[in-house]
């Protein structure tokens, strides 16, 4: 197949100190934080929407990690006040409203004064040195530059990273298969028997063993009869065309099956409400940080002296080749460092979010939303302390980052 060069005049629409790139969890939190430390930041959204899987994937429930600190505890205060742990070291599950979180996030950014594009998408790196870089970005009105000091990558893949030249794997050691993807949906209690639906495409499950989990996983979300709903599970890579392709077909064939089963199973007075507008990917792409985090740093519950996140979600992997089956795993408390989120080789470029250095099972702990709204946080301050000290990525006082993060109410545990 014929390779081509693609080239074409960019006109710059913005400059800026710090280019964020995805608007889930680790994009926002990151352009908040650097915003809050008086820099110029954009944040560019691939979609209509800011939140990530939590709003686009409706996967509206904040699993627990141990430690409900800096932003993500403020989100919770804004949102869920109700629900906030008086401790930060209460662990706490809240589910919430996509739609309700969808809208608050747009007028947070609009109060901490983070420009925000959406429809825009990384297309490409144009420059990249001691600089600064420059990228290419598709929008509604073509291709587009925009400059900046450094790029935060909160795509979730690595793109903005492995485009850079960023070493990278994918998957377990043995095959590189990587978790499947699910499309979440949910359901509504009309009060009455509703007549159940299954497109002839579709599946006729029996019993709970031939769920695409083997189980029933769903939360009832407080008195007003909705049902969300964890239960498709589809094998493939969702960085991937042809998986990806697959998954969204695939994803909706499940979503009917497991309604009309549900229907017939307990819940026949509950309606299909509500399905994601995309599958849910949980695995992709991690890059090759200064420092990968490890099965065991995460079953040792392991310190740094560079820590930049804390957990103790279970380690949590949905089998890779797609069959029924979880391994579940406990876990004391780990801390994550901010050298798995500086690449290899690659500079002005900080990964954020899943795509963080790590292995398979480690990434399995540290992929929930949470998590990656502390890793955002650090990735903002970092990003800024290196144009402020004018030193690379790799070279950032882990004292002053420190120091900032508790300003902004950020605490560790010891």
């Amino acid at each position: 197949m014929t390779d081509y060069v693609f080239q074409q005049k960019l006109r710059v629409l913005a400059n800026v100190d710090i280019i964020v790139v995805g608007g889930g969890p680790a994009g926002i939190a990151a352009a908040i934080a650097a915003s809050r430390v008086g820099k110029k930041v954009i944040l560019l959204e691939q979609s209509g929407q800011l939140g990530g899987m939590g709003t686009l994937g409706n996967v509206s429930i904040f699993m627990g990690v141990g430690n409900v600190t800096g932003i993500y505890r403020e989100i919770i205060s804004e949102t869920l006040p109700n629900q906030l742990p008086k401790k930060h070291t209460d662990s706490i599950w809240p589910q919430f409203n996509p739609f309700v979180i969808r809208h608050y996030l747009n007028q947070k950014m609009d109060k901490e004064g983070v420009s925000v594009w959406y429809h825009a998408s990384f297309a490409g790196i144009v420059k990249l040195d001691k600089a600064g870089c420059v990228i290419a970005v598709n929008t509604r009105e073509g291709l587009v530059a925009v400059e900046g000091a450094v790029i935060i990558d909160g795509t979730g893949d690595g793109r903005v990273a492995i485009n850079a030249g960023a070493s990278y794997h994918s998957g377990r050691d043995s095959d590189g298969l990587t978790q499947p993807m699910t499309l979440m949906f949910m359901m509504q209690n009309t009060g009455k028997p509703v007549q159940p639906y299954l497109p002839e495409d579709c599946y006729d499950y029996k019993e709970v063993s031939e769920l695409p989990q083997g189980r029933h996983l769903y939360w009832e979300q407080g008195d007003n009869g909705t049902l969300l709903v964890n239960m498709s599970r589809i094998r493939g890579n969702g960085a991937r065309i042809d998986d990806i392709n697959y998954a969204e077909k695939e994803g909706l064939r499940q979503v009917f099956s497991i309604a009309h089963y549900l229907q017939r199973n307990g819940f026949a007075n509950y309606t299909l409400s509500h399905v994601a507008g995309q599958v849910g990917v949980r695995e992709t792409n991690q890059i090759e940080g200064l420092y990968t985090l490890t099965e065991d740093d995460v079953t040792s519950g392991r310190r740094f002296a560079d820590v930049v996140a804390q957990s103790n979600y279970e380690i949590d992997i949905h089998s890779p080749d797609g069959k029924s089956g979880t391994d579940e795993r406990k876990v004391g408390g780990y801390d994550i460092p901010y050298r798995s989120m500086v690449p290899k080789g690659v500079s002005n470029i900080l990964v954020a979010g899943r795509a963080i250095s790590a292995t398979h099972v480690a990434m399995s702990s540290m992929r929930v939303q949470a998590t990656c709204y502390a890793l955002g946080q650090s990735a903002g301050i970092a990003a800024a302390l290196s144009i402020d000290n004018n030193c690379q990525l790799s070279e950032v006082d882990v004292t002053q980052l420190h120091a900032i993060l508790k300003e902004q109410s950020v605490i560790f545990l010891k």
